[in-house]
């Protein structure tokens, strides 16, 4: 902390009433050696302390007790013995000054808690509303999968697993229509660091001719693992593939991990 924030958080009085640790108090004591804005709040502190018990301990000088015993005509007479005066207004001043010497110190210290504990409320209040607005996305997210499947005017092809991969498998959402396509890639393993999953839709005669239609980067990334890519103009089938990052312009058929007919 800074020394204005050291003045204004009340642990200053508290070193002076002597309710830190001993960890605390060689802490502040150092800072006092190195700052003398803070080692002149201290014997403020200190003096203000001193002149508060003072002001509850009664003096009498010299000169007063003079004058009280000459009004008293106690010059010239007998000398009596008495026993000296109880001290209890003094002790009853130096106990009130103490008293509230440490009830203002325990006011600084619930003080201090308080602040502490507004800063607590604050922290969590911020990390619930990250929550809800997190809580939302997914929601949201959720919605739109949610419409893809139940929409009726999409063709889902299913992809099953191949050889290098035959507990593999993707759906296709393909809207005739309008061309749209989705993937869901729930069935596919995480791809290696350095690869991606590859989409190509397939005509298969009179030769095999596969069209990328697009990449499912951020793999880890899209929790609900459906993918929006390329509008689908015609295909016979769909196929997946693993390729290295950025995509290749033909499919590596021995890393071919899904397929299936329209």
């Amino acid at each position: 902390m800074e020394a204005k924030e050291y003045i204004e958080s009340g642990i200053l009085e508290l070193y002076v009433y002597g309710l830190l640790t001993e960890t605390e108090n060689l802490e502040i004591a150092e800072l006092a050696k190195k700052n003398p804005e803070v080692d002149q709040e201290i014997i403020s502190i200190e003096k203000a302390i001193v002149a508060l018990s003072s002001s509850f301990s009664p003096f009498h000088s010299v000169a007063n007790f003079e004058k009280i015993k000459a009004r008293l005509e106690l010059k010239h007479g007998k000398v009596v013995d008495m026993k000296p005066a109880s001290n209890w207004s003094q002790y009853v001043g130096w106990a009130a000054a103490v008293l509230l010497l440490v009830g203002f110190g325990y006011q600084t210290l619930e003080l201090t808690k308080t602040k502490e504990a507004i800063a607590t409320v604050g922290t969590e209040k911020n990390k619930i509303e990250r929550d809800f607005a997190y809580l939302g996305q997914q929601n949201r997210e959720i919605e739109k999968s949610l419409t893809i499947v139940r929409d009726i005017k999409n063709t889902g092809v299913t992809l099953g697993g191949q050889a290098v991969s035959p507990n593999s498998f993707a759906k296709v959402y393909w809207n005739k229509d309008t061309k749209t396509t989705y993937v869901d890639a729930a069935g596919l393993p995480k791809p290696p660091k350095g690869m991606v999953y590859q989409v190509w839709s397939l005509k298969l005669s009179p030769v095999l001719t596969p069209t990328s239609i697009g990449l499912l980067d951020n793999f880890e990334g899209n929790s609900q693992k459906i993918f929006a890519v390329s509008q689908t103009d015609s295909a016979e089938a769909f196929g997946i593939t693993l390729e290295p990052a950025g995509g290749s312009l033909t499919p590596t058929m021995t890393q071919l991990y899904t397929l299936g007919k329209v």
